[in-house]
């Protein structure tokens, strides 16, 4: 799968979290680092980005389309992809104007993306209008949705299902459950695909992130449909169902980027056992889902336990003291 566009450092570093294993003693835990893929601060979409970039250059874009919400990790990505490839970005999010930008936003601003704001939702025509403007204009967009989740995306975590399990042969570190956030899909598609493929020894353990538009049944339904396209691309022999894709659910019953206790005691946990800072969207939420079903003796005795962090670090900064 060599049809990307580089723009990130890999492999990301796995390494042993020593002192929160301490805390939990009967299981070791480790992590592993797409918080440094190196692109505008890091993060999981750099994978991503490789193919979708490579993609729209393919088809002869020069602009790249994406949606999200202000503080989406993706849309500051995107746009900084956009820049390390030459290509015009434009994001259509949701709300309005908030006169004074933090966090994502405004890195994005900084990376000198356009910003559409959309109002309460992101509707269809929006997308398409904004295409026909653009065409109007003279431009060639290139349209990838929340979260770059498609099986273009899903391909960058395929191929980091890859680069785990060459990280944990060289580590002689056999691993059974690696817990992460899902919420578009693409990165838990990907890492299904690339578990069947590759011979990925492990339970993926994906813990549902609602969005507004996703509730966790729809989820799990679109994490099939790319994982199905994804098995005739790649000629997988192994079939698919829902139940295959099951995600970790009731963390998330508060409703998308709402900062609750949790989240708050996970980013401060993290944070003064191993000097690592989490986000307050997907890695907390994530990463207290996992350290509550350690707590609660739901994970076998004796077991290997790796978090992928999937980045995020600017949104504290869009909700600064709220944290503490």
């Amino acid at each position: 799968m060599k049809n990307k566009y580089s723009l990130g450092f890999f492999p990301t570093p796995v390494h042993a979290l020593k002192n929160l294993s301490r805390e939990f003693r009967d299981h070791q835990i480790y992590i592993k680092r797409d918080d440094q893929t190196g692109l505008a601060s890091g993060g999981n979409k750099t994978r991503k980005l490789e193919y979708l970039i490579r993609e729209a250059m393919d088809q002869g874009c020069d602009t790249v389309i994406t949606a999200g919400a202000q503080q989406s990790n993706h849309c500051r990505q995107t746009a900084a992809a956009c820049n390390v490839a030459g290509l015009e970005c434009h994001l259509l999010v949701r709300g309005s104007d908030p006169g004074e930008y933090t966090g994502n936003l405004l890195l994005s601003t900084l990376l000198g993306a356009h910003i559409h704001y959309t109002g309460d939702d992101i509707l269809p025509e929006d997308v398409e209008n904004l295409c026909a403007q653009l065409r109007e204009a003279g431009c060639r967009p290139y349209y990838t949705p929340i979260g770059g989740s498609t099986l273009t995306g899903a391909m960058g975590f395929v191929e980091a299902a890859r680069e785990l399990k060459e990280q944990l042969q060289a580590m002689d570190l056999p691993i059974d459950q690696v817990y992460f956030a899902s919420c578009s899909g693409g990165t838990q598609a990907g890492l299904v695909l690339g578990k069947a493929l590759y011979g990925l020894e492990t339970e993926l353990v994906p813990v549902s992130i609602e969005k507004p538009e996703m509730e966790e049944a729809g989820l799990e339904a679109s994490v099939l449909e790319i994982v199905n396209q994804g098995r005739e691309a790649l000629d997988l022999k192994q079939s698919f169902s829902l139940q295959d894709l099951k995600l970790l659910g009731g963390y998330d019953d508060a409703g998308y980027g709402v900062l609750t206790q949790n989240e708050k005691d996970a980013i401060q946990m993290l944070a003064r056992a191993e000097g690592i800072l989490l986000d307050p969207v997907y890695s907390a939420r994530a990463f207290f889902a996992m350290t509550d079903q350690l707590s609660k003796g739901l994970v076998k005795t004796g077991s290997n336990i790796l978090f992928w962090h999937t980045g995020g670090l600017p949104a504290n900064f869009h909700y600064g003291n709220a944290l503490l």
